[in-house]
């Protein structure tokens, strides 16, 4: 064996992972493209024509290094928002972001609270700092807020996850409720609230933004109803200081110049915003009826995605997702115990919905094996 640098002992600690095997690896894997692209939750929609037009007016600009005080794009989102710049910080994703705030609040040994199931970036993040992640079981297709707050005072944890709306279940909760949850949070236990669905779901779902505690970080991004997810941009908004924060540690060149120039373009277009909601409520409708078609149970969603219970167990619902993945229909599924139960289906377009119609009921005949 070569002798080669150490890794720290933490890194090393780590197991060799894969978040997530990518529509693009599992292509190669089987040297067939898919026929349809409904499981990564992004928007097949695409981007506003306007935010597309500004993209390639500015291509030849690329030269240049973007603006490492993201100034512009900072300005709009708080404008959105009605906060001050100063509540705002751009990342790369919420998936930058998320590993941002994990380093600032969480050290070796650090208790932090999620949902047994919930995005597992976010844990992972968790893992690369030393800290101990407790997990909260889903109650009724929803993340637990009295079992999230129930698990943060017992642990005094640090950091406390929660997605709403929710993936991978679709579900959220209504606005008052949430408000009841960060009120109830102790004063030194920051919250992420990863709003990534929320301009898809119920308008009363989502809490006026209150930049005034201290504990609560409030997390968007461009991925899902701006149909943008390829240029990895996100934001958070929160109190002065806790953005103030980001700064000692953030990546100052880390969100390009186009990024920045994108995201600007599409909160400027919430026309076209309002016309993509209208689509993905129709798109969600479809595949509930596809579903309940093919005897399944889908779930009430306020995502760009429906969650479907297959009716059996997780070693079922694995078998109709590789059934489809074998028919070239790229689509996921929760893996904790109970959620597994379920396949999960991205909304789409006309055509690739109705790939799914057509090869359901073959895949589930090959999962039944009858």
């Amino acid at each position: 064996m070569p002798v080669r640098p150490p890794l720290t002992p933490l890194i090393e600690s780590l197991p060799s992972t894969v978040p997530f095997v990518g529509p693009e690896a599992q292509q190669r894997a089987s040297g067939r493209l898919f026929r349809a692209r409904i499981g990564a939750n992004e928007s097949s929609f695409g981007p506003s024509p306007r935010v597309i037009s500004t993209m390639a007016e500015v291509a030849r600009d690329m030269w240049m290094y973007c603006d490492p005080d993201n100034h512009d794009l900072k300005v709009a989102a708080a404008a959105h928002h009605g906060v001050a710049p100063q509540n705002v910080v751009v990342g790369e994703g919420i998936d930058g972001l998320l590993g941002l705030i994990v380093r600032m609040f969480v050290a070796p040994g650090d208790p932090v609270v999620t949902s047994l199931g919930a995005y597992p970036t976010f844990n992972f993040h968790v893992a690369s700092v030393g800290g101990k992640l407790v997990a909260v079981p889903y109650e009724d297709d929803r993340e637990s807020l009295d079992g999230l707050l129930d698990a943060v005072r017992r642990q005094d944890a640090r950091l406390v996850y929660l997605s709403n709306p929710d993936s991978p279940m679709g579900s959220w909760w209504e606005a008052a409720e949430i408000e009841h949850f960060i009120a109830a949070l102790p004063e030194t236990t920051m919250l992420i609230l990863d709003e990534a669905y929320c301009e898809l779901g119920p308008a009363s779902a989502v809490p006026p933004i209150d930049v005034s505690r201290p504990n609560v970080v409030r997390m968007r991004t461009f991925s899902k109803a701006y149909g943008l997810a390829g240029i990895r941009c996100g934001y958070a908004v929160g109190e002065t200081q806790a953005i103030a924060d980001f700064e000692k540690i953030r990546n100052h060149y880390g969100v390009s110049r186009m990024a920045q120039i994108a995201g600007e373009a599409a909160l400027a277009d919430q026309a076209y915003l309002a016309s993509v909601v209208q689509r993905v409520a129709a798109s969600r409708q479809r595949i509930a009826t596809i579903a309940a078609d093919n005897g399944l149970n889908p779930l009430p969603s306020a995502t760009n995605f429906v969650t479907i219970d297959c009716g059996r167990d997780g070693a079922f619902a694995l078998k109709v997702l590789q059934a489809m993945l074998a028919r070239d229909v790229f689509i996921r599924k929760p893996m904790a115990p109970v959620l597994d139960r379920c396949i999960r289906v991205s909304v789409g377009l006309d055509h690739e919905l109705d790939i799914f119609a057509e090869e359901l009921p073959g895949a589930l005949v090959a999962a039944r094996g009858n």
